[in-house]
Formats: C-alpha cells, sequence, structure tokens
C-alpha cells in the first residue's frame, strides 16, 4: 500500500537528513522493531534504553511512510469523547487513558530535550470548538466530565473565540491547557541518530519476505534472501499492519492536509493553540514552528492510493472554503497538500501488545488523531511486557478487546 501522495511539507522542509544502508547479511539480535517512523523510533529507542540488542528496519526510506504524512499535532483528546469512552470501557479506564495521553505530551517534550532534537517541540493549548449549534449540548457535557476529572479546562463562548483566536462562525468550545506539537519526521531521524551512537542498528529499504514463528523466536527471511533472526520482533507498522493481521480490527481512512506559505505577521493570536471542531470528519489546524498555517481533515473511507490522490485538490479547495469562514482575514496561500491514510478504531484506542496468532511477537499500533501520544505510551507498555511486568493499560489495548 502507498501511504501518501505528491511531496508532503516535512519531506520538503527537511529534505534528505541521513541514509541507511539495506541488510546485505545474516543478523542476529534480541529485538527487531519493524518500521522507521516516529512509532518504530519511539520503540528502538526505549529498547536501546532498557539495555537490549537492537536492530530497526523499514521497507523505505526512514520516516518515508505515515510519518511523513502526519499533522502531528500532540494531543490527550482522544478520537472518541471522554463521556462516550466512559460509556464504552468504564470509567477508570477512559480518564486513565485520557491521563496517560496527557502525561505523554511531557514525556515526549522531555525526551526531544534529551536527545537535543530540533523537531520544534512546542507545548501548546487546544481548542475544541463545536461546528454547529446542534452540537453545543454535548461538548458542554464533555466539558463538565472533563472538569470533574481534573483535567485544565475553560468553556468559552463565541465571542470569546473570536476575541481570542479570530475564529468566527463557532459556536463555544472547550480551552484545554493540555497539547503540543512536533515535526515528527525530524524527531524520527533524531531519534534515531542519537540511539545508532549507543548501538542500535537501522536499515531501510529493506523488504520482508517471509517470518516464522515461534516461542523460542522469530526467523525473517528479507527479498534478498538475507536471514534475521531475534528473540522477539516488534511490529510499528502503522495501518499497513492489515496485510499481516487478516483480523477485521481497524478501519481505513483517507485524510488530507495543506499548509501555507509563511505568514508570520498572522500567526500571534493562533500559533498557541491547537483547533479541532465537532464535525464527522473533524477539521483541525495548528501553525507550524517555522510559521506557517496548516489545517487538515476532509476524511474518507479509503478505497485505494488512486482514488485517495486524485481527490486531493478537490479535498484542498473544501479546506480552503472552510478556512475561509471561519478565518475571513486571513491570507491563506496553499504551498503543500498532500494525502495519508491512517486507521480508526471503535474505541479511539490503540493495539498495543501480542496477539495469539505471532509468537514472540508485539504489536504498537497507535491509530487515529492520537497516533503519536498512543505510541509514546507503547514505549511503557512494551517495556513492560519484555519484562513480563503487567502494565495498568495493557488490557485496554487488547487484540480480542
Amino acid at each position: 500500500m502507498k501511504l501518501r501522495s505528491s511531496e508532503p511539507f516535512w519531506l520538503e522542509k527537511n529534505g534528505i537528513v541521513k541514509s541507511y544502508p539495506s541488510v546485505r547479511e545474516h543478523l542476529k539480535t534480541e529485538i527487531l522493531v519493524v518500521g522507521g517512523g516516529i512509532t518504530g523510533s519511539l520503540i528502538a529507542h526505549q529498547c536501546i534504553d532498557d539495555g537490549y540488542d537492537t536492530v530497526l528496519i523499514d521497507k523505505r526510506e526512514i520516516a518515508h511512510g505515515s510519518t511523513s504524512a502526519t499533522t502531528s499535532m500532540l494531543q490527550y483528546e482522544i478520537d472518541v469523547p471522554l463521556n462516550e469512552l466512559i460509556e464504552q470501557i468504564g470509567e477508570e479506564g477512559a480518564v486513565a487513558n485520557y491521563r496517560a495521553c496527557a502525561n505523554s505530551i511531557d514525556t515526549l517534550g522531555k525526551l526531544s530535550k534529551k536527545i537535543k532534537s530540533v523537531c520544534g517541540f512546542d507545548k501548546k493549548q487546544s481548542l475544541y470548538f463545536a461546528a454547529y449549534k446542534k452540537d453545543v449540548a454535548a461538548l458542554k457535557e464533555e466539558f463538565k466530565t472533563r472538569k470533574k476529572y481534573g483535567f485544565p479546562v475553560v468553556w468559552l463562548e463565541p465571542d470569546d473565540i473570536e476575541k481570542k483566536y479570530g475564529l468566527r462562525n463557532t459556536f463555544g468550545g472547550i480551552l484545554s491547557d493540555i497539547g503540543g506539537s512536533i515535526d515528527a519526521f525530524r524527531l524520527t531521524h533524531d531519534l534515531l541518530s542519537y540511539n545508532t551512537e549507543k548501538g542500535l542498528r537501522v536499515y531501510d529499504k529493506t523488504n520482508i519476505k517471509n517470518v516464522k514463528y515461534s516461542k523460542y523466536g522469530v526467523k525473517v527471511v528479507l527479498e534478498n534472501e538475507c536471514k534475521i533472526s531475534a528473540k522477539k520482533l516488534i511490529y510499528c507498522t502503522g495501518f499497513e499492519s492489515t496485510e499481516i493481521i487478516k483480523d477485521n480490527f481497524v478501519k481505513l481512512l483517507s485524510t488530507y492536509a495543506m499548509v501555507g506559505e509563511q505568514h508570520e505577521s498572522d500567526q500571534e493570536k493562533l500559533k498557541d493553540t491547537l483547533f479541532w471542531n465537532t464535525a464527522d470528519p473533524y477539521i483541525y489546524m495548528r501553525t507550524t514552528d517555522d510559521g506557517r498555517l496548516l489545517i487538515g481533515g476532509e476524511d474518507e473511507d479509503y478505497v485505494n492510493a488512486e482514488k485517495r490522490n486524485a481527490a486531493i485538490g478537490d479535498k484542498a479547495v473544501k479546506l480552503q472554503k472552510y478556512l475561509k469562514k471561519i478565518l475571513p482575514d486571513y491570507e491563506f496561500v496553499n504551498d503543500f497538500a498532500w494525502a495519508g491514510t491512517f486507521g480508526e478504531t471503535k474505541d479511539g484506542l490503540p493495539y498495543i501488545g501480542a496477539h495469539k496468532k505471532f509468537n514472540s511477537t508485539y504489536f504498537v499500533l497507535g491509530f487515529g488523531g492520537n497516533g503519536i501520544t498512543f505510541s509514546v505510551i507503547g514505549m511503557d507498555v512494551i517495556s513492560n511486557m519484555l519484562k513480563n511486568k503487567k502494565h495498568p493499560l495493557e488490557e485496554y489495548y487488547r487484540f480480542d478487546r
């Protein structure tokens, strides 16, 4: 499957950061991480930090899959509102997952500082606003629930939103003090560079031909007939995991995004906040660290890469039309537009852990709008599992939930 179309902004912005070799000899390791995007780089970092001999491979160049197409909004808010998640999995689990996502943003900030990343990590507020008048009642109930459990939120009326941000045609919203943004493409490269200095072996353009799973470990045969033996395999392959796991466990969607030309004079009211609305599918936007406005959404069911890519022009027009509706005074000039594919689960939660059909193997699949924060949580979950310890959230991420 092709994950993206055209050249996303992050690829153009960063260029070639670093190239890695392909595997050209037989390898033996304790941990094999499959997937060289933001998730794989985080999990590999944790494995190295825990002292495991670790190899990471990717069939593309590093970070050229979903990571190059992500908008990198760091939200504690799961795609399923807290009220609804409580109904689905219970009060304790829902609140714990929201708190874990909130904590993961701070963890990511500390990690980016530790490795001296130039990913532009920035703490931000988050405004979740009503797209339609009919959404206000439910959104106010969501606000009360978040406030009840101690999340730092305030309610803003439409006039407050317009005065604070210049946004019009909203119907009120929840302003949270928890949020952030990064350049995930750059952070991925910075993480891998940091960890190769500590012994991580990284290979790109390395395709898997087949895998033999056993309780004693895995044996991977590559397309060039080289072999990798590992005690544990960890798949960090996002929605492409559907090519491995045949269960109907995730719904695939195409999403669209565009970023405008640098326009720093207009960013003052917007630069410290993430924005997303209650529409289905929802529209989201944020500024970048080099003074641009990024807007995305217009999700639809994924059919194939060709159909998804052909829709980019029309989707960009619709996104720009909506932007004009809520920010009529903003002079947006489209600079890049692209598409990506991602997965959506019924409860908005990831799949992290083992699958009964794959011995000696774990999956870290952070679907939805919280893919990056779920991957940070996955670092701790997988670390515990490799040590045969139980993580308090692992039951919510099971494949058989």
